[in-house]
């Protein structure tokens, strides 16, 4: 069976001006991940990544840590969605007294996205929340249908297309897949793993957002 390992990229550069930016946890998250996995003996047929700069970046340091030679192909596919975006159609909610600030934002961020996935804004978006499933599942199936036979894929990208990935391949109704990506995507770990096979039964989900290569300092969600 052929084997695809779906990667959030490491700590980007959260509340700084310009986010699309791996921080030194980020970079050092990456080059973690990469000695892991060489040390595991995964040696990838293709190594793919999203066009953002975080991908880029997490998928240089990857390399690094692996010693690993291969090319990058880079499929935009596999990029984020516009999250700024989301969190700027929709009103920041009124701040609860003794709410951190940092849960402030995850609760504003949880609804906003609740309020991109229901399907009832799309004009308000760039891209509706339809289109950005359909864009990973693309680029999930141009990725599986390219990878040899008992090939492996390494694939660095965004807590957004993972956790996707992960939630249409466990649930059958558009619906489900949806509620299930809401509970997975705010949980995703920086350089998390989740793991694909495809066999003779078909494509599987077998592991989501294992973490185990990271010392619990390294472990982050944004």
């Amino acid at each position: 069976m052929s084997r695809i390992l779906l990667v959030r990229h490491g700590q980007a550069s959260f509340g700084a001006a310009d986010y699309d930016d791996l921080s030194p946890t980020g970079h050092e998250q990456s080059r973690v991940l990469g000695a892991a996995l060489a040390a595991r003996g995964v040696v990838p047929d293709l190594v793919v990544a999203g066009e953002m700069r975080r991908h880029a970046q997490t998928a240089a340091g990857a390399l690094e840590g692996a010693g690993w030679s291969a090319p990058v192909d880079v499929d935009p596919g596999w990029n984020e969605f516009d999250h700024l975006q989301v969190l700027a159609v929709h009103d920041e909610p009124t701040t609860v007294e003794g709410e951190s600030e940092k849960a402030a934002f995850q609760r504003w961020f949880e609804e906003a996205t609740r309020r991109w996935t229901s399907g009832d804004h799309d004009e308000a978006y760039d891209e509706s929340f339809a289109a950005f499933t359909a864009r990973v599942g693309a680029a999930l199936s141009r990725l599986a249908d390219a990878l040899p036979r008992s090939g492996t894929a390494v694939v660095l990208t965004s807590g957004g297309p993972v956790a996707w990935a992960a939630a249409s391949l466990l649930a059958d109704a558009d619906r489900a897949r949806t509620d299930l990506w809401l509970r997975l995507n705010p949980v995703s770990l920086n350089t998390g793993t989740s793991t694909i096979v495809r066999g003779s039964r078909g494509t599987t989900l077998v592991t989501f957002n294992a973490a185990d290569h990271l010392s619990p300092d390294l472990i982050t969600y944004r």
